[in-house]
């Protein structure tokens, strides 16, 4: 009698891949609906500023070189007595690079930063007389300074309209409607289109406070938004 013979194994099927499907974005708010939304943020804060503490446009551009990945509060508490001896690139050198290290201990990613703080010190002086350019391709074109940083300095340090799209930003705009983007250029991008010639010198500052204080990540404050019916947040947290 033949020994039965065992059927051969199916082969092993691929997984299928599953179309990449672009993240969905809400409805873009109307023109009267994001000139409302500014006036709102604008009566509630007339006069909106940097939360980061600095003396002139060089300890701007360092503390938000720091700021990276880092709150402003941590930022601030290395920097007061950082800043009240080193308020220039000459001085940063002088301090050097492992004194710098001594008041930003604090800070993550410390050791990274404080090369960078150093070595933009070493440009700053060497090519444009010590002086922090008013330019964003020149201040991209030093280490640790990204767009984000360029404009918040643009912006802070010499009032240009600019607008730094961070994290918060970024939620703002695509959880309300009002600039969706699937990442910080296209929002920012978007955000120059939409945001009023009036109110973009200072959208940048009501829209990071909006989203650090009000639309929170994981609970946005919903009942106390002045925004909120404005807003195509669908999920609204109750009041």
């Amino acid at each position: 009698m033949k020994p039965a013979t065992k059927p051969n194994p199916k082969p092993a099927q691929r997984p299928t891949r599953q179309p990449v499907r672009a993240p969905r974005l809400p409805p873009t708010l109307r023109p009267a609906e994001v000139a409302e939304f500014f006036d709102r943020l604008a009566a509630a804060n007339p006069d909106p500023r940097s939360e980061l503490a600095f003396l002139n446009p060089y300890t701007l551009l360092v503390a938000v070189v720091l700021s990276a990945q880092a709150t402003d509060a941590g930022v601030n508490k290395a920097t007061e007595p950082l800043f009240e001896i080193v308020d220039t690139p000459q001085k940063m050198l002088a301090l050097g690079e492992a004194g710098l290290k001594r008041y930003i201990r604090t800070i993550g990613l410390f050791n990274t930063k404080a090369k960078n703080v150093i070595r933009l010190s070493e440009i700053l002086v060497a090519e444009h007389g010590g002086e922090v350019p008013q330019d964003r391709e020149k201040l991209q074109a030093l280490p640790g300074v990204g767009r984000k940083t360029a404009n918040v300095v643009l912006n802070v340090a010499f009032r240009q309209p600019t607008l730094a799209v961070d994290t918060h930003i970024f939620r703002v705009a695509n959880r309300t409607g009002l600039a969706p983007g699937a990442n910080p250029l296209a929002v920012e991008a978007r955000l120059e289109k939409v945001v009023p010639p009036d109110r973009k010198l200072n959208a940048h500052h009501w829209l990071i406070l909006h989203g650090r204080y009000v639309c929170k990540a994981r609970k946005p404050d919903c009942p106390r938004c002045a925004v909120s019916d404005l807003c195509r947040f669908k999920a609204k947290t109750p009041g």
